[in-house]
């Protein structure tokens, strides 16, 4: 997609998303935060109109795109970087590009009938999440043989199928789903192993901005205490290979891996 590492910054136009929910619901406040983000130093904003927290309820098409529209509209052509719509609708995916949007961030993999479809005439890049099951049930016991290996199978299967619909290797980013029917121990071994996903010859993008796993390895502290948290775990996954790293906090993370990249290409 893009230069790499860079910061995906997350743009929530919902009033339910785990984090952020509410606070960006007017398209005021969701344009002045998006700016806000590309200053402070994010390459990507990726903007969602319907939460994938544990047990959220399904959007319609018509409220999803009344709550991402004017956002996308007016942030088109302002802003100097590209403009990501996190749906798994095609109907969505279609008019978000129409305004603007030039990437498709779906947490379902393009699994929606017409999905895949709807990529390939947008000639989209595509982020694909893998989730066992979906928001309403992904946290009921989730399970695995072997947690990195069954996603490379998931993946693999994705990547034929968008392959077969006419999508190039290139336009496709892989996000193994971090806390997307996952518990602790899957999510920290797709973080010590997410390098192997690179086999695929493809971008991969992590989200673990403020996410449950960073509450329960801090001793379960709340959404509004997991910033460093998350930091900490947005240099360790670029470390094992991340190459998009999905935030909330882009000035605290740019920080971070500026200090990162400049002690780690530092010739003495």
């Amino acid at each position: 997609m893009v230069n790499k590492p860079i910061i995906m910054g997350v743009l929530n136009v919902t009033p339910d998303s785990f984090s952020d929910g509410g606070l960006f619901i007017k398209s005021s406040s969701a344009i002045a935060q998006a700016k806000i983000m590309v200053e402070e130093g994010a390459g990507i904003i990726d903007i969602g109109g319907e939460s994938t927290r544990p047990g959220a309820p399904e959007v319609s098409v018509e409220n999803e795109l009344k709550r991402v529209m004017p956002v996308i509209e007016a942030l088109s052509g302002n802003i100097n970087v590209p403009i990501s719509i996190d749906t798994s609708k095609p109907e969505v995916m279609q008019k978000a590009f129409e305004a603007g949007a030039s990437i498709i961030n779906d947490v379902n993999a393009l699994r929606a009938e017409g999905a895949v479809e709807m990529a390939v005439s947008l000639r989209a890049d595509v982020c694909l999440m893998h989730m066992q099951g979906t928001p309403r049930t992904m946290q009921n016991n989730p399970s695995y043989e072997n947690v990195v290996s069954d996603i490379k199978v998931f993946f693999q299967e994705r990547i034929d199928e968008c392959q077969r619909a006419g999508m190039e290797l290139r336009a496709i980013t892989l996000d193994p789903g971090f806390g997307f029917g996952k518990n602790l121990g899957h999510n920290i071994a797709l973080l010590k192993n997410l390098s192997e996903f690179h086999e695929f010859g493809v971008s991969i993008l992590a989200g673990l901005s403020r996410k449950s796993m960073i509450g329960s390895l801090l001793g379960n502290k709340d959404v509004d205490s997991r910033m460093i948290g998350s930091v900490t775990a947005a240099l360790i996954a670029v470390e094992n290979g991340a190459d998009i790293i999905r935030v909330h906090d882009v000035a605290e993370t740019k920080d971070a891996l500026t200090v990162w990249q400049q002690i780690k290409n530092f010739r003495g």
